[in-house]
């Protein structure tokens, strides 16, 4: 959203602050004790890996020259007290990309013998990600011992960050005390919201003249691991939010709210297009393939732009649409743009959504923060169903998932006196449910020719989102590549056995949120055997795949959060030579439900029938929601456990 509607946020910003007037910043010479104060370590902390004995953040708001500026300041001590925690600390990460905006850079060990050794820039060291292709500063500490403390400073001039933020004020660390203070002229009023029981701000116009401190202050507040599987961590923490609301010099009020960002997109998106641009999109809509069906005919929209415009949000901005399809090149702002100019070419209903991820900064709809306009979506009200129109793997209706289950700022068309404008409503982010997510596994095992090598045949149909994860690889990787990924996907279902023969249906872009990824695989089964004395171990359950296990040793502490809706339906046959007896059978039959609100929200249920020398195994399992409640996490545990249990079971066959 960035390169979309930047000019409109400091539009927004500049038009109403009105400052004339230059100020010095208040922690200017902020610096440590020169001689630290002794640290007593709590005897409630003692089993800690590491304690944040103290945390300061300050953010003040300045103007340099007629221009905003921000200036930022965390000052951390942490005490070391175990051999993980050294481990985790022998880099301290410098929090920023280019030396431009460093005002100052200090970090310090302080043992236990009370020795401090300082690092300075000499210690600095670079790492470069060759994925991602970021670099990386850092401190190299050596001599770091259990009993130390780490001590560090940073101090950055930034562009003002008023139209929404959000800082944490927990850790997955007990913090012993943190203290967060912003410090603004006092002609500036912000609006603010702490989560998860966070205390509430105070306002100090004392200290300083003609300015404000707002402050939150926090002790004691205890460690939030981020290791709980499905737990959305960053929902759960305690953090805090502000915003710019007033300005009282020039009587500004309800500053960076949604109903002027949405009017402004909406003016900038709708414009009429010029000429050349328009005879270009009509060209270009001719290579569309044409449908009565909405939905397919949006899919081949998307199709088409994601196979042949290239997306970069760091491509630089061409002059109209025209040159953007001329070069096949578009950043997020041109691409949104193409969008919207094709779909009124097909006269599709459409509205701009503007999210985001709720695993970093979810939506909150009772506080206006331009944080949560961070991605974009197409929704199509006639079909309810989205869009993402930048990331090239998805086609409708399937979305970035992080993007779903959350609520967005959607930008729709009203009508005022014959004159259109846009108007911005917050809606909730509905995701596809376990209808498009639904994976049906049918499983033949054949002991008739073999009893101590059974012939198995897996045919595997992956839906939704589970297709996926699959579909678009073929289109971006190499055959032969393709291939070994096949095979590494397949080693899943034949327990890492070679298989016989491996076939697939329905892979490639063509097929994204139009039919299911299918996979076919036959192997011997001859390693799923044992023999023990007369009788034959059958593992029978390995052959649906591995499954996740959710064992919690600690008290949960988060409510589960999954990522999208799914379900799995099973059928194993298994055909015997005849004169053969089973044992063990009843372990097949499982019931395990999570019931929210009187309704069955998540499922294993699992059973059996036998006829002539046939056995046949049927199992579903479901999770029809995203957010379970903590009060609800051990019938969930059970459900998620069901499948591993099943993962489990050995028949025991006699001749």
């Amino acid at each position: 959203m960035k390169n979309i509607t930047l000019k409109i946020l400091y539009l927004l910003f500049f038009i109403n602050l009105n400052i004339s007037f230059a100020q010095d910043y208040t922690f200017k010479n902020y610096k440590w004790e020169e001689k630290p104060t002794a640290f007593i370590l709590p005897e409630s902390l003692k089993n800690e890996n590491e304690i944040i004995v103290d945390r300061k953040i300050k953010i003040e708001i300045v103007v340099e020259k007629n221009i905003a500026k921000q200036y930022y300041l965390i000052h951390d001590k942490i005490f070391i007290n175990s051999d993980d925690a050294i481990e985790q600390n022998n880099k301290i990460y410098l929090p920023f990309g280019s030396n431009e905006s460093v005002i100052k850079t200090e970090a310090r060990v302080i043992l236990k013998n009370g020795k401090i050794i300082k690092l300075d820039k000499k210690d600095i060291k670079e790492e470069i990600d060759e994925e991602k292709g970021v670099k990386y500063n850092y401190f190299a500490i050596n001599g770091l011992e259990k009993g130390a403390i780490i001590e560090k400073i940073f101090m950055l001039e930034e562009n003002p960050d008023l139209k929404g933020k959000s800082y944490r004020m927990q850790s997955d660390a007990p913090i012993m005390q943190i203290n967060f203070e912003l410090i603004y002229p006092n002609y500036l009023v912000f609006k603010t919201k702490g989560y998860n029981g966070l205390s509430e701000p105070t306002i100090d116009s004392e200290t300083f003249k003609d300015k404000n401190i707002l402050k939150v202050n926090e002790t004691n507040v205890s460690k939030l691991e981020d290791d709980e599987k499905y737990g959305n961590w960053e929902a759960n923490i305690k953090y805090f939010r502000y915003k710019l609301d007033q300005n009282l010099n020039n009587g500004a009020k309800n500053l960076n709210n949604f109903k002027e960002f949405a009017s402004l997109v909406f003016e900038r998106y709708n414009a009429e297009l010029d000429k050349k641009s328009q005879k270009s999109v009509d060209d270009f809509c001719k290579g569309i393939s044409k449908s009565n069906d909405t939905q397919e005919q949006i899919w081949n929209i998307e199709d088409k732009i994601k196979k042949t415009i290239a997306y970069n949000s760091f491509f630089d901005s061409k002059e109209n649409l025209a040159e953007v399809i001329k070069s096949k090149q578009a950043n997020q702002s041109e691409i949104l743009a193409l969008y919207i100019a094709i779909l009124k070419h097909f006269n599709i209903e459409h509205q701009i959504v503007f999210a985001s991820s709720r695993y970093d900064v979810a939506f909150d709809p009772k506080f206006e923060s331009f944080e949560n306009l961070d991605d974009i979506l197409l929704y199509f009200p006639v079909i309810k169903k989205y869009l993402t129109p930048t990331e090239i793997e998805y086609r409708i209706p399937l979305i970035p998932n992080q993007l779903a289950n959350n609520n967005g700022l959607f930008i729709k068309s009203k009508e005022f006196g014959g004159v259109k404008m846009g108007i911005g409503e917050i809606n909730f982010i509905t995701i596809p449910g376990v209808e498009i997510t639904h994976d049906v596994m049918d499983i033949v095992i054949d002991f008739t020719k073999d009893i101590e090598n059974p012939s198995i045949t897996n045919t595997i149909s992956f839906g939704g989102y589970s297709a996926l994860n699959f579909q678009p690889i073929k289109d971006f990787a190499p055959a032969d590549q393709y291939q070994t990924i096949l095979k590494s996907i397949a080693e899943n279902y034949t327990i890492e056995e070679e298989y016989t023969s491996l076939t697939t249906e329905n892979d490639g872009t063509d097929f994204i949120g139009k039919k299911p990824f299918i996979m076919k695989v036959k192997f011997e089964g001859k390693s799923l055997i044992q023999k023990a004395g007369e009788n034959y171990l059958f593992s029978v359950g390995k052959t649906i795949g591995s499954q996740m296990e959710l064992y919690q040793e600690n008290k949960r502490m988060m409510p589960v959060e999954i990522d999208y809706p799914h379900s799995y339906e099973r059928k194993i046959t298994i055909l015997l030579p005849k004169g053969v007896t089973v044992k063990n059978l009843e372990k097949f039959n499982m019931n395990f439900k999570t019931d929210i609100n009187n309704k069955t929200e998540a499922a294993f249920i699992s059973n059996y029938k036998t006829q002539a020398e046939e056995i046949i195994i049927e199992n579903t399992e479901y999770y029809n929601i995203i957010n379970y409640p903590l009060e609800h996490f051990d019938s969930y545990k059970a459900v998620i456990n069901a499948a591993a249990d099943f993962n489990k079971i050995v028949l025991v066959l006699n001749k």
